[in-house]
């Protein structure tokens, strides 16, 4: 049986992402990668995130959108000054674009006539391209693997993008399905209720990874079905 291997937020990490399946001694012929979503803002690489996403695609691996894919693509293809701010100023936008050879000033410019980086960059233009074709979850006959979370009183597949992107509590607290659901989003420690970075095993099988790595947390990696984990902490 090939083991599962699920990442979750990597959020622009390169150098611990690509530790962490050093770690994991990650092998593509041998191994069924997974990737839960989060690749880009608040660190210091996105770009070379989500070439290696790619890389590990071609490679056989399952790639995800998450909730920070979903902000990104609605700030770089609409004209919504909301969407913009939303991404750039409020959750980490900027880093990204700078990962791309973008300065202060041109995002400033942008702010002003919504003239979008994407419109000058191919190498963006390419990876905006390859996150929106990409998919929201993955479901096998034991699991369900997600960024968020699911509805706790419907199927995954009548779930909205949205939902499976963005929510949160609702999912924490009230999901009882038969599956166990594996998903990145809400930082660990808070699922604990304190520090601990560590994977959370909740009673109502569910199981969060989001290690907070981009935080001064940790990035986890969780093989399935064994359970363990690795760890590169930041």
């Amino acid at each position: 049986m090939k083991r599962i291997l699920v990442i979750s937020d990597i959020h622009g990490e390169i150098e611990k992402f690509e530790q962490l399946l050093e770690e994991a001694q990650y092998d593509a012929k041998q191994d069924q990668l997974i990737l839960l979503g989060d690749y880009v803002d608040r660190g210091p690489n996105a770009r070379a995130v989500i070439e290696k996403v790619k890389e590990l695609k071609e490679d056989g691996a399952l790639v995800l959108k998450g909730n920070h894919e979903d902000m990104m693509i609605k700030a770089l293809t609409t004209d919504e000054e909301r969407s913009w701010n939303h991404w750039v100023k409020r959750n980490g936008g900027d880093k990204t674009l700078y990962s791309y050879g973008f300065v202060e000033e041109d995002i400033m410019v942008n702010e002003k006539d919504f003239r979008k980086p994407i419109l000058q960059s191919l190498v963006l233009e390419e990876h905006v391209k390859f996150i929106q074709k990409l998919d929201h979850y993955i479901e096998t006959e034991e699991y369900i693997f997600v960024h968020a979370g699911v509805e706790p009183l419907k199927r995954v597949s009548e779930c909205e993008p949205y939902t499976l992107m963005w929510i949160r509590n609702e999912f924490h607290s009230e999901y009882s399905g038969e599956k166990v659901v594996v998903f990145g989003h809400t930082e660990t420690k808070t699922l604990h209720g304190n520090d601990n970075c560590n994977v959370y095993f909740g009673n109502n099988r569910i199981i969060g990874i989001d290690g907070g790595a981009v935080y001064g947390g940790q990035l986890n990696c969780l093989e399935l079905p064994s359970k363990k984990v690795y760890v590169v902490k930041s």
